[in-house]
């Protein structure tokens, strides 16, 4: 039984429930909100409801935005001609902070993993799908981790995409085996780009 005030206590079992976010943690980080000042405790209150309120889906990526479209997709610099599939939101920010990569971006919001019970049709595969209808989409990119989840929805969509004319890439070596693209550094992400190939 902990001697800690019941409040505290529901804030650090909440904290818990954060992926990553172990019992130390989540004790030192409800000491550091303890000591924050009612305006800054607001703040934070109204930046996670925020994002809970005001945030949705880009109807084209699948990335988060507040509009209907993403200020990538609505961008008509960027190139409309490439793709690069990734795992999560997170994933569309590393490959961002490269300032190399030029195209747009598919949000899958996880992999196909049989023993988890996730499925193609539980991602956003059929939204990909409607984007390579027309003709100006040339090239997806698989930007998935390289795992056997990553590696299983990677051909998956190049069987899937291959009927459809348009060319399959895969991100080169340089993402470590099991790491996610967003503990990359811009480096490893900006030569895996340089060197993706065909699937």
């Amino acid at each position: 039984m902990s001697n800690a005030a019941a409040p505290l206590e529901v804030l650090i079992d909440e904290l818990k429930r954060l992926p990553g976010i172990g019992d130390k943690s989540a004790t030192r980080l409800a000491y550091q909100l303890m000591n924050l000042s009612a305006e800054q405790t607001e703040k934070l209150v109204g930046a996670i409801r925020g994002v809970h309120t005001k945030l949705n889906r880009c109807r084209q990526c699948q990335n988060y935005t507040e509009g209907d479209l993403c200020p990538i997709c609505a961008d008509p610099k960027r190139d409309h001609t490439t793709i690069c599939v990734v795992e999560t939101a997170r994933d569309v920010q590393a490959i961002e902070r490269t300032r190399e990569y030029r195209g747009l971006y598919h949000v899958l919001y996880g992999l196909i993993s049989p023993v988890k019970g996730v499925g193609p049709e539980n991602l956003t595969i059929r939204e990909l799908l409607s984007r390579l209808a027309g003709d100006e989409v040339r090239e997806v990119i698989m930007g998935l981790p390289p795992s056997v989840e990553g590696d299983a929805t990677s051909i998956y969509l190049a069987r899937t995409i291959k009927p459809l004319g348009v060319r399959t890439t895969r991100l080169a070596s340089g993402v470590p085996v099991g790491s996610k693209l967003e503990q990359a550094d811009r480096q490893t992400i900006f030569r895996a780009l340089e060197g993706r190939h065909d699937l």
